[in-house]
């Protein structure tokens, strides 16, 4: 069993992941996690060693140069080679099809996706947490995703339909959510920020310009400029709706000082949700339940 997009599981493995984000077992002890970095981090490898480590496990962070994926050894090589002495190999990535090929070869070990350019499942459980902890349930919560259909609204939402919850994503033309998204019910694809918004419990939004993006940084700034969560936009929200970000996040852009700040934010009670949410995951794939 893998985690490498939110699609591959349904709605009770979803919600027993979240149950498990305060468990007190320690299925890793004794264990080590592998987890190999091509992209850069924060959040992902601080949650993810402080999730490793509190399930008993011992974490290996390397950087992909270390190793030489698809250079010094083949893909393939450094996955067997990984599960020869962790009980899970998780790696950030440029290219989902990396993922896929690790997962191939080491079927005997759970390989998680801590980002590629298709999915980000681990920010999706954080972000369904945080909606469970603001509102009790997720079941019958309206969230409004501003900006770009990216790996981060993809994967919250699948998320947030497995789970009974309507996704509204207002997108330019060109950046919308994929048609197999599309399909998930309770998934919406709109134009208008205003619309989307209007009545949402969460509002969220990410930056405009990814890593790896920065040739298209100006027509990017251009098109999205009309997308900035601001304090007009949230009012069109429900009056008790709580403002989300995946972070790192860049005000003035995307959302202003005033949002992201204030005290409709729930973006920090978030980021500390990708500890928790990471326990949940990997203790989940190693079979323990709630």
């Amino acid at each position: 069993m893998n985690l490498l997009t939110i699609a591959e599981h349904d709605a009770a493995a979803i919600g027993q992941m979240l149950d498990l984000a305060e468990t007190a077992e320690k299925p890793l002890s004794g264990k080590g996690v592998a987890l190999l970095f091509e992209k850069p981090s924060a959040r992902t490898r601080h949650s993810m060693e402080m999730a490793v480590a509190s399930l008993g496990g011992h974490p290996i962070s390397v950087r992909a140069d270390e190793v030489g994926v698809g250079s010094r050894e083949s893909p393939e090589d450094i996955a067997r080679t990984l599960a020869c002495y962790h009980s899970i190999v998780a790696a950030r990535v440029k290219n989902h099809a990396l993922l896929e090929t690790f997962a191939d070869a080491i079927t005997g070990t759970p390989v998680v996706n801590m980002l590629s350019d298709r999915a980000h499942p681990l920010q999706a459980l954080a972000d369904l947490l945080t909606m469970k902890q603001v509102r009790e349930s997720v079941a019958g919560a309206k969230i409004a995703y501003v900006g770009d259909g990216n790996n981060v609204a993809r994967s919250l939402a699948v998320g947030a339909s497995l789970l009974g919850a309507e996704f509204r994503c207002a997108s330019p033309e060109g950046y919308e959510l994929s048609a197999d998204i599309l399909a998930f019910p309770g998934v919406k694809q709109l134009r208008d920020p205003a619309v989307a918004v209007r009545d949402a419990d969460f509002v969220y939004t990410d930056v405009w310009v990814s890593m790896g993006q920065d040739s298209e940084t100006e027509a990017r700034k251009a098109v999205f400029r009309p997308y900035q969560v601001d304090e007009a936009l949230m009012a069109k929200a429900a009056r008790n709706a709580a403002f989300l970000h995946c972070l790192p996040a860049i005000r003035g852009e995307e959302v202003t000082a005033g949002v992201i700040d204030g005290p409709q934010s729930a973006v920090w009670k978030q980021a500390e949700n990708r500890y928790h949410a990471a326990r949940g995951a990997l203790a989940w794939l190693l079979g323990v339940r709630p």
